[in-house]
């Protein structure tokens, strides 16, 4: 109840403030808000590339504020911070921008009155879904009336939603409530990386420098997903010490935990030459993605964007059961073994004996859109009308 009411409250304001400034002219911009920014990133590259002249403006929260830090060209705005200034410049730039991008649930959505001239884009952070969310997601039941129908007024607000297939296009018509009219079949803009043979072979390198085990060894990433009790309490199921007598001659095990768990312990020290941690470090996950020989997940998002890659990959889904009853698991969200031991997973790399042609299925299922030209895709259809009246004042 508590939590309900101060949400409300901060719509209201939220929705007072937007009306100010929503009476101040459109300006030609785009507006991306940001928690986690790789695709973001890319559509603005892609803009830079064809010389787009929006002025561009990044609200950024969570991991893409990090995201940014160094970026050349970009300086994010902290969204939904407690520094007011900062706040009044973000909802000035919402109201303002004839392009909107996000690539989260935001809630601010629910109360902002936007223009007819307007276009909201959902830049969803995830390729595929191998766990239900929106209006899908089993863990809603739990909530208000209230919430409901915030959730609803949200996604109502997405003109447009990207996919990188019309698999994942029926996913989000059920998770958002949307129509097809509403799909933006263009590709996931980040998937362009795995098209571009010199970036990949660029990352592939520089990991190797600085890490000759890298150069030696076979690697395993084990990338898990986001689990909610595992906030204050985090303790990893994965038996490293095992991996690393069975293994530990001839591969080596990277790190890539979510970046909302606190570690207590440092994996790297613990099993220095067989570990390596790479969960807050700068590196994209699609850079450890392709110099890895072996993904270990379980409900992440991240084997959709793998399989382009055409790796084996396994499922370290200790907490099937649980986790499909409390969230949902969609059908067919595994392209290999689904696991509970570590032992079957020792065996399993040593055996190496994947059936890669069921990975090469599941991406062309999930990634029929994404060809290495998503992010051209995506800015030519946000400026095809831009585009036409240039080549129409061009003729005259």
């Amino acid at each position: 109840m508590a939590r309900e009411l101060a949400i409300s409250l901060y719509l209201l304001v939220f929705r007072l403030v937007f009306m100010f400034f929503n009476l101040m002219p459109l300006k030609d911009k785009t507006t991306f808000v940001v928690t986690f920014g790789d695709n973001s990133k890319y559509v603005f590259e892609e803009m830079r590339r064809q010389n787009i002249q929006d002025d561009v403006v990044f609200l950024c929260k969570g991991k893409g504020l990090s995201y940014f830090k160094d970026h050349e060209y970009i300086v994010p705005v902290p969204f939904e911070s407690f520094n007011v200034v900062n706040w009044l410049k973000s909802v000035y730039h919402l109201a303002t921008s004839k392009k909107i991008f996000v690539d989260n649930y935001f809630g601010f959505l629910a109360v902002t009155n936007f223009r007819e001239e307007v276009e909201c884009i959902q830049l969803w952070h995830a390729t595929g879904a191998v766990k239900k969310f929106g209006l899908e997601d089993r863990s809603i039941t739990g909530r208000s009336h209230r919430a409901l129908k915030r959730f609803k007024a949200v996604y109502k607000k997405f003109d447009k939603v990207v996919v990188g297939s019309d698999v994942m296009a029926n996913i989000f018509m059920k998770a958002f409530n949307v129509k097809n009219e509403n799909i933006l079949k263009t590709g996931i803009p980040r998937t362009d990386f795995f098209f571009n043979e010199d970036a990949r072979k660029k990352v592939i390198s520089k990991l190797k420098l600085e890490n000759k085990q890298f150069a030696d060894n076979k690697i395993i990433l084990y990338a898990p997903t986001y689990r909610d009790n595992e906030l204050d309490e985090f303790r990893l199921k994965l038996d490293i010490g095992k991996m690393k007598q069975e293994l530990g001659e001839d591969y080596v095990l990277i790190l890539r935990l979510h970046p909302a768990i606190k570690k207590s312990v440092d994996y790297s020290e613990l099993y220095p030459g067989f570990v390596f941690d790479y969960s807050g470090s700068d590196y994209d996950i699609n850079d450890l993605l392709v110099i890895a020989d072996y993904l270990i997940t379980d409900y992440s998002s991240i084997p959709y964007e793998f399989s382009l890659l055409g790796k084996p990959m396994l499922f370290f889904t200790y907490d099937l059961e649980k986790y499909s009853r409390e969230r949902g698991i969609i059908e067919g969200s595994f392209p290999g073994p689904v696991v509970k031991e570590t032992d079957t997973i020792i065996e399993l790399i040593l055996q190496n004996q994947f059936d890669l042609k069921i990975v090469e299925d599941f991406s062309k299922k999930w990634n029929k859109y994404s060809n290495g030209a998503s992010s051209r895709n995506l800015v030519n259809y946000m400026f095809e009308e831009d585009f036409k009246e240039v080549k129409h004042q061009q003729a005259l």
